[in-house]
């Protein structure tokens, strides 16, 4: 499929619509090949279909959009709010852009059902270094968010400044390991502090040998070691992540890892700091339903998530529900959350923002915020509920 994709987007080269395969204009067509879905309805202005008299697609509520209807915008972290799931990247300057439009801020949220990835793993906004290169796919702004964009220097806002809602985020490692691509070395020069390397996928060149940065601070990654420069080879194959991405070239490689082992050694470390983060914060989903009558809420839990922990739910079994905010905030967990029995666990296809997983419980209490739409925080009996830092509760926010 994805070298199906890549084929495809080649040929709008030949329209005119991008105009080369190298450098960071590569990942214009590398979106297409790597979108979140397989194909996007024709009633809205996709990526791939690029039909500009047609309106992008408009988030609902809380309903999960449809597969494939997101932008993708690529940009290097600026700024962060963490707690709040809020951050500003620096976008990539394209084809698209004019010069004096290059290298503005875009400020955007993450949605709640927004996933984020870090070296392949699910992950929180915390754990990704500012300065990191990332991917997102991004919904325009709510019709009735009177919120002024983030201006530069003459009042210059970026192009892309309506698209505030982020549905998924990843750095490079999770951005081409995802796609099954990897970067084969073509030449290393430690005097010049240039590394040269060709992206491939499924055993096909994609586009143009690429120049990278090496810095004296490059870390780069050997089995469970760290290794100096002088270990990178030609021939390697490669994942790697930068930081000042097109604004002198490609960009600034700060990590590399040089084997299979390193790769899965961190992802492995990301996964595990990830399943910490969830179990002590719960896990995020969507009232779906209430039965008053019988104290039922029926809750879908999100995706981006790590499978391990969805097994942690069991018929019969005891779990908590805490309210939260749609920034994913709980008010105070320890002592608000209300617990009864798990009636049913359902495992249905998974979707875009969707992990799969449809739980009902029954609660000692139904809370005003156990609403259809609203957002909460599940917390199976098996984790411990601890208090989290004031600055992580709604009523401790600064």
């Amino acid at each position: 499929m994805c070298r199906e994709r890549l084929n495809r987007v080649r040929s709008l080269s030949v329209q005119g619509t991008v105009r080369h395969l190298t450098g960071y204009s590569l990942l214009f067509f590398l979106c297409s090949c790597f979108a979140i879905a397989e194909e996007a309805t024709a009633l809205y202005r996709t990526d791939e279909n690029n039909k500009q008299e047609l309106q992008w697609y408009q988030l609902e509520g809380m309903n999960f959009p449809p597969p494939g209807t997101a932008h993708y915008i690529a940009g290097e972290l600026i700024d962060i709010d963490h707690t709040g799931r809020k951050f500003v990247i620096r976008t990539d300057r394209t084809d698209e852009h004019r010069r004096s439009h290059f290298d503005l801020p875009l400020a955007a949220a993450m949605l709640p059902y927004g996933s984020i990835y870090y070296h392949g793993s699910p992950a929180a906004l915390e754990d990704i270094p500012h300065g990191t290169h990332l991917h997102g796919w991004f919904y325009q702004k709510h019709p009735e968010d009177d919120s002024q964009p983030l201006e530069s220097w003459h009042g210059r806002v970026t192009p892309e400044a309506d698209f505030n809602r982020c549905f998924r985020l990843e750095d490079d490692f999770s951005f081409y390991r995802r796609s099954g691509c990897i970067w084969k070395v073509d030449k290393v020069d430690l005097h010049e502090m240039k590394l040269t390397a060709t992206l491939w996928n499924d055993g096909d060149a994609v586009g143009e040998p690429t120049v990278f940065d090496l810095q004296t601070s490059t870390r780069v990654w050997q089995g469970n070691c760290v290794v100096d420069l002088q270990s990178v080879k030609k021939q390697q194959s490669i994942l790697f992540n930068i930081t000042w991405a097109t604004l002198y070239g490609p960009g600034r490689i700060r990590e590399i890892w040089l084997d299979e082992a390193s790769r899965e050694l961190a992802a492995s470390h990301q996964t595990e700091k990830h399943i910490l983060y969830q179990k002590q914060r719960g896990l995020a989903g969507r009232v779906d339903e209430v039965d008053n009558q019988k104290r039922l809420v029926t809750i879908r839990l999100f995706g981006g998530i790590s499978d391990e922990l969805l097994t942690g739910f069991v018929e019969g079994d005891e779990a908590g529900i805490a309210v939260a905010t749609d920034a994913l905030i709980t008010y105070d967990p320890v002592n608000d959350r209300k617990k009864g029995p798990v009636i049913s666990v359902q495992r249905t296809a998974r979707a875009p923002g969707y992990s799969g997983v449809m739980l009902t419980i029954k609660p000692s209490l139904l809370l005003e915020g156990y609403r259809p739409g609203k957002i909460v925080r599940v917390y199976p009996s098996i984790w411990p509920v601890i208090a989290l830092p004031m600055e992580e509760k709604y009523f401790g926010r600064y």
